[in-house]
Parts: structure tokens; C-alpha cells; sequence
């Protein structure tokens, strides 16, 4: 559905199967792991759950230098002090700038298991380098591709397959060619549109194909391009077509299709993908330039 525009309509030619799925609960299914597997440094013994010694009793985030502690011992991160009035959180204590520079020191000798483990990262990070290794590691968790509304959901692509087909009920399709006509009527009207977002299963991965107007400074412009339900790494193993045409002209855009860790805002800011002047777009559409017919034709592939 186009916001602000009356509703977009997308007409699929019968090419491809509906692909089947079962419901999939909405939010991320991702538990967090554990810190409790903290391994020390060869030679230094650990006879303690060192990963609970290092949560901040007050947010449950992992605590950095400064470490702080109350005159019994109990300990707060420094980003909670500054925000608690002054009173320890466990014993009610005054709050001081004593800092726990054992446990600092014992933050140092230990290595922690990454919080995607249970997703399948095999790595253990010293505490230091933990935060930063989870920020990029290649077994965390993809951000629902869809974006004709907010959606938070996480997880991993069989998770978001799913979701995508039960909670935002996209098209799913079978097969590596397509076919696809987008019509609205009144488009100059729409300045910004978001049509149904179409997934296809191809080559035993999925892809995203999307299609909406916008506007590049005051031009108001349609674009289409692919995004790959995966990573980077992944996705350029593979290519795209896209083909738009009518009145015995035609568009053609042929591209890598990026990786749904770019978010769709990124992709078609970058003009990354097939860019059709709405002048050009009512050309092709025939008419009397009141209705925006555009047949959009593609095809998939895997670079050998």
C-alpha cells in the first residue's frame, strides 16, 4: 500500500509457485547466551561464574573500566552511577569514585563466548573485544526486510521467511525469473510510495524485490532492485536483471544484489538499482499519462 496515495497495486504474472510455510511467532526467537562459559587465560584458574561477576546488578549490561564499587563491595557500572542517585542499588550504601580494580584486572585475563554461540559463532572474544566482534559478527541476528511499516523483528533467514509470508503476508514465489506489473493510478499524485514487498526462493536462497517512488532532489522518480536474505559475502556470488519497457523501448539495470544487512533505506538512497523517471515511467505505461502501468522483468542467477 502507498502511504499518502491510495493503494499501490501489484499484479503478478503466473509465473512461479506459492511457496508454503507455517506460522511464525512475531519478535525475534533469539535467546541470549549465556556468559555463565567465561575461559580463563592458560594458567589462570577460574572458581567462579566470572561472566556474572562482570553484569552490572543494576542494568545486566557487561560492565567496562570504570568498575565501581560501595564501600561493601557491590559493584555498578559507571553509565548506571551516573544516573541512580548516589545509592548503591544492592545495600543502599552512599556511592564514592572507589573503583573494583580487581575485577577490572580479572576482566583482562578472561575470554567470553560470543552472544550469538547458540545461533552457531564457534568464537570466543577476550572481554574487551567482545562488544565489537558481536557488532559484525556474521551469525547475528538480520532485521525484517520489509518496509511498508515499522517492523522490529529479528532472526535468522528461516525465522524471517516466515514472518515475512504469516505477519506481512508478501507474494512468495518459486523460481529465478519474474514478471511483474505495477499499476497506480493518479501517480503524479505520489511522490513516495512503497509497493508489496516479493520474495523469491532461487537457487535455494531468497531474495527480496522491491519497487517504489520517490523523489532524487525534486525529480520524482520509480525504482526497483533486489536484496539477497543473507550476507554480503553470500550475496555477491550472484546477479540480477532488471528490464522495464513498453512503446518498443526498453530499461534495463543488471546488478549484485545487496545484502538485506544494508538496510533498504541505504540501498535506494545509493541509487543502487533500476531508476525510472516518472516521465519515462508514463512513456512506458501508454495512455494518457493518467495511470502508471509498468511491466517490470527480471531474472536471477549464480556467477559460476
Amino acid at each position: 500500500m502507498a502511504p499518502g496515495g491510495g493503494v499501490c497495486e501489484k499484479h503478478v504474472e503466473p509465473r512461479g509457485l506459492v511457496s508454503d510455510g507455517t506460522v511464525a511467532p512475531k519478535g525475534s526467537h533469539l535467546k541470549r547466551a549465556p556468559v555463565a562459559a567465561a575461559v580463563g587465560k592458560p594458567g589462570v584458574p577460574l572458581a567462579c561464574n566470572v561472566g556474572d561477576l562482570l553484569e552490572c546488578p543494576q542494568c545486566s549490561s557487561m560492565m567496562f573500566p570504570p568498575i565501581l564499587q560501595c564501600p561493601n563491595g557491590h559493584t555498578l557500572c559507571s553509565e548506571c552511577k551516573a544516573r541512580i542517585q548516589n545509592a548503591c542499588p544492592i545495600c543502599g550504601s552512599e556511592l564514592g569514585n572507589i573503583r573494583c580494580l580487581a575485577l577490572e584486572k580479572v576482566a583482562e585475563l578472561v575470554e567470553l563466548p560470543c552472544r550469538y554461540q547458540g545461533m552457531g559463532c564457534p568464537d570466543l572474544c577476550s572481554y574487551f573485544s567482545k562488544l565489537k566482534h558481536e557488532k559484525s559478527c556474521r551469525f547475528r541476528p538480520f532485521s525484517c526486510p520489509y518496509v511498508a511499516s515499522e517492523c522490529s523483528a529479528t532472526g535468522d533467514i528461516p525465522f524471517l521467511v516466515k514472518h515475512l509470508k504469516e505477519v506481512h503476508r508478501v507474494d512468495m514465489h518459486d523460481g529465478c525469473s519474474f514478471n511483474h506489473r505495477y499499476i497506480k493510478s493518479n501517480p503524479e499524485e505520489v511522490e513516495n510510495a512503497t509497493w508489496m514487498l516479493t520474495v523469491f526462493n532461487c537457487w535455494g536462497r531468497h531474495f527480496c524485490l522491491h519497487f517504489e517512488a520517490f523523489k532524487i532532489g525534486v525529480a520524482p522518480v520509480y525504482i526497483a532492485f533486489l536484496r539477497f536474505m543473507g550476507d554480503d559475502h553470500d550475496a555477491r556470488k550472484f546477479r540480477y536483471i532488471l528490464e522495464v519497457g513498453g512503446n518498443d523501448r526498453k530499461l534495463l539495470w543488471q546488478g549484485i544484489p545487496r545484502s538485506i544487512r544494508d538496510t533498504h533505506r541505504k540501498v535506494r538512497d545509493g541509487q543502487d538499482g533500476l531508476i525510472i523517471p516518472r516521465s519515462l515511467a508514463l512513456f512506458f505505461s501508454g495512455g494518457d499519462g493518467k495511470e502508471l502501468k509498468l511491466r517490470v522483468a527480471g531474472r536471477i542467477w549464480k556467477e559460476p
